[in-house]
C-alpha cells in the first residue's frame, strides 16, 4: 500500500491546478494505466495526454513500473506515487512593513477587535475553526497563533492541552480576558427558557457550535452530566463556528437559543441566561523571531484593556499575564 504524501513544491502545487492533470492523477491512484488506457478512460487520443503524464512524471508525481512489449508494441504502464496527496501551504503576502499573522483557533470578539487596533502595525487574519482545531493548526504551521478555552477534566484551562500536543517546542501561553457564556434567546425569551434541560423539551429548536470548539466540549460535558441525550435536542447536529453567527440565527428566529457570549447576545439584543466564566487564552510558539510583538505589546496596553471593558461579560483584570508552562 502507497502512502499518503504531502505537496510542498510549488511545480506541483502549479502542475495540479490544471483539472486534466488531477483526473488523470486520481485514475493511475485508482490502478496503475498505460498511455492508451488512460485516452480509453478519458475519452481522448493518448497524444492529447502523453504531455500531461510527462509532466506528471518530471515533477514525482507518478512513475513508471513496468513496461510491456506485445506483438511488437511497447506498452508503458505508470501509477501514482502516493495512495493520496495532501495539500496544505499557507500563502501569504511577503511585505516586510506590514507583516501577515494569521490567528486560527476559538473565535472571539475581542481578538475581533484586536484586529482593527493592529491594522497599522501588522495584518491580522483570523480563522475561527474552534479551540481544538486551532491547536491542531498551530502544530501544523497553519497558523502563527490561536486562541482557545478548553476545559480539562481537573477543571484547568488550556495548559494540559498545550503540554500535550506541544511536548517538544516551547510555547507561551498568556490570558487574553475571562469571558460569560450562556443561553442566547429571542427578546423576551417567549420559549420560557430556563436551562440546558429546556433544550430538550419539544418544540425548542436548537443552533449549536462546530465539533471541537470549546463552547461545543463544555456543553457535552454538561448535558453528559445532566443525563440529557444529545437525540433529544432539536438542532444538536446543526453547527455554526462563531459566537455571533449562533446570536445572529436567534435573532432571525432560525433557531429558539444557542449558547454563546453575553457580549454576542448584547450585539444583537437578545436576552441571556448565565452559565459559566471561563478563561481564554493566546497559545503561541515562543520562537517566532518578533513576529508577535506587536501583537502582545497591544494585549498588553492600557487602551487595549479599555477598550475591552466595554465587550459585556469581558473580565480584563488578568489580560496580559503569562501562564508558566
Amino acid at each position: 500500500m502507497l502512502p499518503i504524501q504531502s505537496i510542498h513544491s510549488f511545480e506541483q502545487i502549479k502542475l495540479l491546478a490544471d483539472p486534466r492533470r488531477q483526473k488523470i492523477l486520481r485514475l493511475l491512484m485508482t490502478a496503475p494505466a498505460s498511455l492508451t488506457m488512460l485516452g480509453e478512460q478519458l475519452g481522448q487520443h493518448p497524444a492529447r495526454i502523453r504531455h500531461h503524464l510527462k509532466a506528471l512524471e518530471s515533477a514525482g508525481l507518478v512513475e513508471l513500473v513496468e513496461t510491456r512489449t506485445t506483438a511488437g508494441v511497447v506498452e508503458k504502464i505508470y501509477r501514482a506515487c502516493a495512495s493520496g496527496w495532501l495539500l496544505q501551504e499557507l500563502i501569504l503576502p511577503d511585505d516586510q512593513r506590514r507583516p501577515t499573522v494569521v490567528f486560527s483557533g476559538s473565535h472571539d470578539l475581542a481578538v475581533d477587535l484586536l484586529a482593527g487596533r493592529l491594522a497599522e502595525a501588522c495584518t491580522l487574519l483570523t480563522l475561527p475553526v474552534g479551540s481544538l482545531d486551532g491547536l491542531v493548526n498551530l502544530r501544523q504551521n497553519l497558523c502563527h497563533i490561536s486562541g482557545a478555552h478548553l476545559l480539562d477534566t481537573a477543571g484547568e484551562y488550556n495548559r494540559p492541552f498545550v503540554h500535550h500536543l506541544f511536548p517538544d517546542r516551547p510555547m507561551q501561553l498568556m490570558t487574553l480576558a475571562h469571558r460569560e457564556q450562556g443561553l442566547m434567546t429571542a427578546p423576551g425569551n417567549p420559549k420560557g427558557i430556563r436551562g440546558l434541560e429546556d433544550l430538550a423539551r419539544p418544540g425548542v429548536r436548537f443552533v449549536n457550535r462546530n465539533p471541537g470548539s470549546g463552547t461545543r466540549l463544555w456543553l457535552d460535558r454538561a448535558l453528559l452530566e445532566r443525563h440529557i441525550p444529545v437525540q433529544a435536542i432539536d438542532g444538536y447536529d446543526t453547527s455554526v463556528r462563531t459566537h455571533t453567527e449562533s446570536a445572529r440565527r436567534v435573532r432571525e428566529n432560525l433557531a429558539d437559543a444557542a449558547i454563546g457570549l453575553r457580549a454576542a447576545a448584547s450585539q444583537y439584543s437578545l436576552d441571556f441566561i448565565p452559565l459559566f466564566h471561563e478563561r481564554y487564552d493566546l497559545v503561541s510558539p515562543s520562537d517566532q523571531g518578533g513576529l508577535l510583538d506587536p501583537l502582545y505589546h497591544e494585549v498588553q496596553s492600557g487602551a487595549f484593556r479599555k477598550s475591552i471593558a466595554g465587550l459585556p461579560g469581558y473580565e480584563t483584570a488578568h489580560m496580559g499575564e503569562t501562564i508558566p508552562l
